[in-house]
């Protein structure tokens, strides 16, 4: 399911422990770690597809975490040209992302990678939420940067952003780019459905 302007609907995972430590997955037969994400079927809404996400890939279930916050807008990223393809739904460029921020009410023992017969991830650590975003494939660096950054403001305690983050990426997202705590928030529902795009 692509939009009118080539991007996939998806969503991505932030999830913390106790100490706002995120969790990473190591991609299956890859040397790259990320958070998790996937597609928006067909008449599902972004928490719907987040919490099958977060099941398929993460084998924890509604009642073992918390939602805290998402993204206020989508987020999006290009691919690079040699994944862009023509089909009968038009040009794939890319993903169009709304990320959640979620707190793991449950225990390290719930998570389960081979929930599914197909697993995304071979292994898991949990890492400081400002970690270098080296280890992640470089076209998503950006659309990661962004999401930390816009959630950053809800986690207590939070170190400066500039502290680990890349300084070097660009930013092409205009009002996503700006420091959290510069953000105004005014009445902003972090679960509010996102704008349609």
């Amino acid at each position: 399911m692509l939009d009118r302007e080539g991007y996939r609907p998806n969503v991505g995972i932030i999830l913390l422990n106790a100490k706002n430590q995120v969790f990473w997955g190591k991609r299956v037969r890859a040397h790259s770690w990320q958070f998790p994400q996937g597609g928006i079927n067909s008449g599902e809404t972004p928490e719907q597809a987040m919490f099958r996400e977060l099941h398929e890939e993460v084998g924890l279930r509604p009642d073992h975490v918390r939602i805290i916050a998402r993204t206020r807008h989508w987020l999006r990223y290009d691919v690079p040209s040699h994944f862009v393809r023509r089909d009968s739904r038009g040009i794939y460029k890319g993903q169009k992302q709304i990320w959640y921020l979620l707190r793991l009410t449950g225990r390290d023992c719930d998570v389960c990678l081979r929930a599914t017969s197909h697993p995304e991830f071979d292994a898991w650590r949990w890492n400081d939420y400002w970690v270098p975003l080296d280890s992640v494939i470089e076209f998503k660096r950006e659309v990661y940067q962004l999401a930390l950054t816009e959630l950053s403001h809800f986690l207590p305690h939070t170190e400066p952003r500039t502290r680990y983050l890349r300084s070097n990426l660009r930013h092409r997202h205009g009002h996503h780019d700006r420091p959290a705590m510069e953000s105004p928030i005014g009445d902003f529902n972090p679960l509010a459905t996102p704008d349609a795009a």
